[in-house]
């Protein structure tokens, strides 16, 4: 299994940025999907999921609203589409499959 996560960066705060996940090794197709996130000297938190055909779709109160987390079963990739970013929004971002495998994350950064 391997999950390998982009689309990082440093952004504005207001600004937006787009996270991808590829996924490999299992059936991506068939599992829901989640996005945690880690913020430095704060324990890791679940972000947002979402149901194997997309169908049921989940957010922490705090991100709810501003972020939108999807999926590509053809390229066995699931997105996070960050909108209206503040700076409580920086941390390293992981994407998940069944909460056993995790990528190694991207580091968002939110400062003006």
């Amino acid at each position: 299994v391997q999950l390998v996560e982009s689309g990082g960066g440093l952004v504005q705060p207001g600004g937006s940025l787009r996270l991808s996940c590829a996924a490999s090794g299992f059936a991506f197709s068939r599992y829901p999907m989640s996005w945690y996130r880690q913020a430095p000297g704060k324990e890791r938190e679940w972000v947002a999921g979402i149901s194997s055909a997309s169908n049921t779709r989940n957010y922490a109160d705090s991100v709810k609203g501003r972020f939108t987390i999807s999926r590509d079963n053809a390229k066995n990739t699931v997105y996070l589409q960050m909108n209206s970013l503040k700076p409580d929004d920086t941390a390293v971002y992981y994407c998940t499959w069944r909460e056993q495998w995790w990528g190694q994350g991207t580091q968002v950064f939110v400062s003006s």
